[in-house]
């Protein structure tokens, strides 16, 4: 497996359960490090049990489209692959280039993708899409409407959906709450204007008291919000915490009384997934989201939704879980039942070994 999202240790989880499941010798290559909107995310051995962890260079890091592993036909050599899963999306180069080393090394080779939106790309990456749809021996999407765009794009081979990661139901879990006053409302991602953090404060700004808001992450929307938090007299409620090692998060997002996912949808994003929505679910927190993309989905009977954009609608719906404890604990247990059913990292793991599987038992597409 090639992936630049397991350098963060929670992730890591979903390898440690597939190298348990039969068969499976797994060796997983990450960059040494990624930077995200200018902020490096370094390696963490958090969880390596079973399997192989293995940093390999990268060139062109912190550019999403170009990246590519340096030295890949060496560790192919040595491995020899049946399976070789890129987990990347099939119009980057560090795709096309992996897929292209795995057919020469008679291996099958599978890519992932998020992309919700049919978004048509010029060359040189329309080239590495189609290259990707002829090489693959399948897809993995996260989320549905990522199958309509592969179909829509062209792509005729098998497709299943199956999230990217899942979460750890041990770590995020509920946990006891020292008594406050306040309802503690969270939310965790980039901080960018897509994410609709500005609609959120909005929102609280007409909540009845007390209550504060926590911002956990960083981005170049946070100056503006910081700057929308004082207009609206509530900068001595909303705190801004830098992002959090992933090992830190289980303990941060059990101690909200409430989780927002106000994402809104743009000409080239909408939401792909929310993962924080279901390490929220997980750990017994409420949850709010927006209409946007997948996150109806990920919620289902499990959470609040309200229309993307609608200040009003998100201050009433945390207004209705300020006030009512009963809801709460009613959510939360929904919430908790339906990770456990369908997005753990043991129930990914068994998803994605499902489709090696396949992958392996069916004839080899031609070169």
């Amino acid at each position: 497996m090639l992936s630049k999202a397991c350098l963060v240790g929670a992730y890591q989880r979903k390898l440690e359960e597939l190298a348990r499941l039969d068969g499976v010798e797994l060796t997983c290559l990450v960059p040494p490090y990624w930077l995200q909107d200018g902020t490096p995310i370094r390696l963490e051995r958090a969880h390596t049990r079973g399997y192989r962890l293995a940093v390999a260079p990268i060139r062109f890091n912190g550019h999403f489209h170009i990246f590519h592993f340096t030295g890949l036909h060496r560790w192919l050599a040595a491995s020899r692959p049946d399976v070789v899963h890129v987990d990347e999306e099939p119009y980057n180069l560090a795709t096309a280039l992996a897929l292209r080393l795995a057919q020469r090394r008679g291996a099958r080779g599978l890519f992932f993708t998020w992309q919700n939106l049919l978004r048509r790309y010029p060359p040189p990456f329309s080239l590495w899409e189609r290259y990707c749809f002829c090489a693959a021996e399948h897809a993995l999407a996260g989320n549905r409407e990522a199958v309509d765009v592969l179909r829509q794009k062209g792509y005729r081979g098998p497709v299943s959906v199956v999230p990217q990661f899942g979460v750890d139901p041990e770590l995020f879990r509920p946990r006891p709450r020292a008594p406050r006053a306040e309802f503690l409302i969270g939310y965790a991602g980039r901080i960018v204007e897509e994410k609709g953090l500005h609609v959120l404060l909005d929102a609280v700004q007409g909540l009845p008291s007390p209550w504060r808001l926590q911002l956990v992450g960083s981005g170049p929307a946070q100056p503006a919000l910081s700057r929308l938090a004082a207009r609206l007299g509530i900068a001595d409620r909303v705190e801004f915490m830098p992002h959090a090692p992933s090992v830190e998060m289980p303990a941060i997002v059990a101690g909200w009384d409430a989780l927002t996912l106000p994402s809104l949808t743009r000409p080239n994003w909408k939401e792909q997934f929310g993962r924080i929505l279901v390490e929220a679910m997980a750990s017994g927190v409420p949850c709010v989201g927006s209409t946007s993309g997948e996150i109806p989905h990920v919620l289902g009977e499990a959470g609040l939704v309200v229309p993307e954009g609608d200040a009003a609608a998100l201050r009433e719906a945390l207004a209705r879980l300020q006030a009512d404890a009963r809801l709460r604990q009613e959510l939360a247990g929904r919430g908790r039942e339906r990770v456990l059913a369908r997005f753990t990292h043991a129930r990914v793991a068994e998803q994605t070994y499902r489709v090696y599987q396949a992958m392996l038992a069916a004839p080899a597409r031609p070169a």
